[in-house]
């Protein structure tokens, strides 16, 4: 796993064996900050990653600027992202281990971005969405990502605005 751009440019991160992960492939990763990079200013963004995994997402905002919260269930997952952004000196990444399903089910701080990379296999796909935006986890004018397989179509959902496809990766992009 790489960073891209950024204070980290280039730094590879060696992902740590047997974490319950499915981490966004570069290719995909990088044609989406291509997207990102015409749309928000990454300086003091407020950004809400949810399934954070290995943190490659986090990783890749807080190089760019972001101010980033992770979510995860796993245990193994949590401590792998806050170790490596202590090594990285990223002290703009924080990590909170939860049930992300849960978590969105409570009135939440409002973020200016969130991206959520749930298991491509989860019926809650929906609900997931729509807790999303009610309560409250999205800024006025903030942007949701949420990366999901060819199965899962999004056309019509509330503030749904477009999905883009890279290989077997889809980022559906809904704006508050």
């Amino acid at each position: 796993m790489r960073i891209i751009s950024g204070t980290h440019k280039g730094r590879t991160i060696k992902v740590a064996p047997g974490l319950p992960v499915r981490p966004t492939t570069d290719f995909a990763k990088e044609a989406l900050f291509n997207i990102l990079n015409n749309r928000v200013d990454y300086e003091g963004l407020q950004v809400l990653d949810l399934f954070c995994g290995t943190g490659n997402i986090s990783f890749e905002f807080a190089s760019r600027g972001a101010k980033v919260t992770g979510v995860d269930m796993h245990f193994k997952c949590v401590s792998f992202v806050q170790s490596e952004a202590q090594k990285l000196k990223l002290d703009s990444i924080s990590v909170i281990k939860a049930d992300v399903f849960k978590f969105v089910s409570q009135k939440g701080k409002g973020y200016d971005l969130v991206f959520a990379d749930p298991p491509y296999d989860t019926d809650q796909y929906p609900n997931l969405h729509k807790s999303i935006i009610e309560n409250g986890f999205l800024n006025e004018g903030g942007l949701l990502i949420i990366e999901h397989s060819k199965k899962t179509n999004f056309e019509g959902a509330e503030l749904f605005t477009e999905t883009r496809e890279y290989g077997n990766v889809n980022f559906s992009f809904f704006h508050m």
